[in-house]
């Protein structure tokens, strides 16, 4: 359990850097291009590893079928998630669109509903009306150093939430190995975003530092934070412990984005933060709480069929 923590905490303290680091790219690279270069960095590493633990010959067994769901599911999960989020980022301030980008817990929890059938209860509906009061507290008032248009950006952020949402729980309902599925998935978005940055941008040549940010977004960022995250759930004695974690990011997000991007941290954000991630933990105690129902309830039963 106590590496199950490491591995987490270490996810949350890479992933609290995303906003910062891809609002510091996106001042001299286009957004396509910063998430192509990226995920092609995303896609060699997790290659690299495939080949490595044997794992790449599972793609030999894959159907039609499989490759066109691991390309559809980076489609809708990574790419317009990420070109989205990505561009919530640019327009609004690192914090703003760090708070709104985790949203998407609780889009879990809606697609699972409509999707997995699984119950709609007051708890799941109170989460949900604190998260949209969030929402308006972030997009009421001046909201720090947003540039463009903030409504938009705060649209791109929502649906960017929506698409990962709907993602994970499409996710779920496949059994494939998730090492080469995200391998798939980081070379889909590599793909889909230089056809997207070839028509829609013009291109710049990349420069020192740049290339440092973009390892770190795509091969820090992208592939060992997932999988250390991946790690830490699989070998948690309690998944909703280490889950909770995550909920971390947002204000280490928040406290790195004042710091390095002088961002003002304002009372719009601290109430936003507050709403989203309460909504969110107060749902996760309602599945923390079903969980060791369920599993209680299987004991039962396999001590039942025992006997």
């Amino acid at each position: 359990m106590r590496k199950s923590y490491i591995y987490a905490s270490v996810t949350v303290l890479i992933w609290a850097t995303l906003a910062t680091v891809v609002k510091i790219v996106l001042n001299d690279i286009p957004n396509f291009e910063a998430l192509a270069i990226s995920s092609f960095f995303a896609f060699v590493f997790l290659l690299i590893m495939n080949i490595v633990n044997g794992s790449i010959k599972e793609l030999r067994s894959y159907r039609l079928k499989e490759y066109l769901m691991m390309s559809g599911l980076g489609f809708l999960g990574l790419f317009m998630y990420s070109a989205l989020y990505y561009y919530g980022i640019a327009t609004l301030s690192s914090q703003e669109a760090c708070i709104l980008n985790y949203l998407w817990p609780l889009m879990i929890v809606i697609f699972a509903c409509v999707l997995l059938k699984e119950k709609l209860t007051a708890r799941k509906i109170i989460a949900m009306v604190m998260s949209f009061a969030g929402i308006v507290a972030l997009s009421v008032g001046s909201g720090g150093a947003s540039s463009g248009n903030k409504l938009l950006g705060i649209i791109a952020c929502v649906i960017a939430a929506v698409c990962y949402g709907l993602f994970s729980v499409l996710n779920k309902k496949h059994s494939l190995n998730q090492n080469v599925t995200m391998m798939w998935i980081w070379l889909t978005v590599a793909i889909c975003s230089l056809i997207a940055g070839l028509i829609f941008e013009k291109w710049q040549m990349i420069v020192g530092a740049q290339w440092a940010g973009l390892l770190w977004l795509g091969i820090v960022v992208n592939a060992i934070a997932y999988l250390l995250w991946a790690i830490a759930l699989k070998n948690a004695a309690d998944s909703a412990k280490i889950a909770n974690l995550a909920y971390l990011v947002p204000f280490l997000s928040i406290v790195l984005s004042a710091i390095v991007l002088k961002e003002k941290i304002t009372v719009n954000a601290v109430i936003a933060v507050v709403l989203i991630v309460g909504g969110i933990l107060l749902q996760s105690i309602h599945f923390k709480k079903n969980t060791r129902i369920a599993t209680q309830a299987k004991s039962d039963s396999e001590m039942n069929r025992t006997e």
